[in-house]
């Protein structure tokens, strides 16, 4: 497994709450963060049908439009009563003409639940798919999962995307009602992260 050896990591995001993440997850060990966004760099098109598709794709165009080292996060919802939906699509379920609404996401989602006459418990997972890829073309991939269940009516203020909705196992309060390094603790996205530490920063 290659090593990551610089001071400065690229991520492959316009998204401001994942950006927020990563910054708060990277910056104890020492690492500047700068996004996509700071280096003027489009959004690609994201036309993988898999997590480790969407993340490689941007990893990569980061990557090579920059000269530096770039990773790359995808990551969904995956609803056990409806078959894995939104899973993939999860960002493309908040979407409207005028940007992403995961207000509009969260009740789609339940209203589904209902249409389908889900029982309780709501059983879901957070999926998180990390891609640090390299100009020369390498990459080496790391996923997180978090599991637990969905709530409605939704709870708390923190938190962006589903995380009002979303309680994880052992757990009472939504990712929404946690704080930053709580929510850090259990989430997708830090499982995902300390498997990319263990492997590519030790």
């Amino acid at each position: 497994m290659r090593r990551f050896d610089s001071k400065t990591l690229l991520i492959a995001t316009h998204n401001a709450g994942k950006l927020e993440e990563f910054h708060e997850l990277l910056t104890p060990l020492g690492i500047t963060v700068t996004s996509a966004k700071d280096h003027n760099l489009p959004e690609p098109e994201e036309t993988g049908t898999t997590f480790i598709e969407n993340a490689r794709l941007k990893a990569h165009a980061a990557a090579q439009a920059t000269g530096l080292p770039a990773l790359a996060d995808d990551s969904g919802l995956e609803v056990a009563a409806l078959d894995g939906a939104p899973g993939v699509y999860t960002a493309d379920w908040a979407e409207t003409p005028q940007g992403r609404d995961f207000i509009m996401a969260m009740e789609k989602t339940h209203a589904k639940l209902i249409a389908a006459n889900a029982p309780q418990p709501w059983h879901a997972r957070f999926c998180c798919t990390l891609v640090l890829a390299w100009p020369d073309g390498h990459d080496e991939v790391f996923e997180g999962h978090a599991n637990g269940t969905l709530v409605w009516p939704r709870r708390g203020q923190d938190g962006h995307g589903y995380d009002p909705m979303f309680q994880p196992a052992g757990e009472t309060r939504t990712f929404a009602e946690m704080t930053h390094d709580e929510k850090n603790a259990l989430s997708h996205r830090g499982a995902a992260l300390n498997a990319l530490m263990r492997g590519c920063f030790q």
